[in-house]
């Protein structure tokens, strides 16, 4: 079953392309198994009660307007990744996100939070031995400096992201290098969220007076909402990381805003609330 929420008449689908449960150490160092399960409020659907940590990537659709934009496009299949679950996948992605109701030609626009691998597999697939667009009717939107810091970097531990991911849609022109606060439409604009990555941003959704935004990774599990100060091991400026987070949390509790976390999984959608000096996910 499809996970869809509605935000006044925007319109968000989930699309899963893997969901795992594990430790989570990899990615945030300070949550051990001790550390989660003592955090009760994560389960059943964020943690096991022995602590491990339940984790998703997925690609979030919104119909906004007449116009269908996918937010993140995970890790793509065929490409060649060091981690065992991402390399050379062969997953059904593709297939799931037609099945929802989205043929890859009926996307009009793909937005980037930000450029890491997990967030760009898909502007690409493999036809006879070349990385074409799979979106090939849709703009794909950068934030311009988030763009011109990962084309400066010689390397990534994470592969050729670049050169299989980003660059054959430069090259198919079909790139809008876009600002932090870019407006989509009238509901739907960019709102700078830096410190994961330079030019980091999360997706702000307003419509008839209902709110939500899409986190990209500014957080990667619920959990973060009550240790803002967990940072992630995959932060390119860690201080900046944690005021954002901070910030945020603070923010959407004060206005109420639905938040769509990229990397969270089972119902993935909820509310953070104050309790006992911190704050949860609901």
């Amino acid at each position: 079953m499809l996970n869809t929420w509605k935000i006044g008449d925007v319109k968000v689908t989930k699309v899963v392309e893997v969901e795992t449960t594990n430790r989570v150490t990899w990615i945030l160092p300070d949550a051990t198994p001790e550390a989660l399960a003592r955090e009760t409020w994560l389960q059943p659907h964020f943690a096991t009660a022995d602590g491990r940590g339940t984790m998703s990537v997925h690609a979030f659709v919104l119909e906004s307007d007449g116009r269908r934009i996918v937010v993140d496009t995970c890790v793509g299949n065929d490409k060649d990744r060091p981690i065992p679950n991402w390399h050379r996948r062969q997953g059904t992605f593709l297939r799931d996100l037609e099945t929802a109701g989205f043929p890859a030609d009926s996307i009009d626009a793909v937005l980037c939070t930000h450029l890491h691998v997990d967030h760009v597999g898909w502007n690409t697939r493999l036809d006879r031995g070349r990385w074409v667009p799979t979106f090939r009717r849709a703009r794909y939107l950068f934030h311009r400096a988030e763009l011109d810091y990962w084309m400066a970097e010689k390397e990534t531990p994470y592969g050729d992201v670049m050169g299989d991911s980003v660059r054959p849609v430069l090259d198919a022109g079909l790139v809008d290098l876009v600002e932090s606060t870019h407006a989509v439409d009238a509901a739907v604009r960019l709102e700078p969220t830096p410190g994961h990555t330079p030019g980091h941003v999360s997706v702000r959704i307003r419509s008839r007076g209902a709110e939500g935004v899409i986190t990209g990774d500014l957080m990667h599990h619920p959990v973060q909402c009550a240790h803002t100060d967990w940072q992630s091991s995959a932060d390119v400026d860690p201080e900046r990381a944690v005021a954002t987070r901070r910030d945020f949390v603070r923010d959407c509790a004060a206005s109420g805003a639905l938040v769509l976390g990229t990397h969270f999984a089972g119902p993935t959608a909820g509310h953070i609330v104050a309790r006992d000096d911190t704050y949860r996910l609901i």
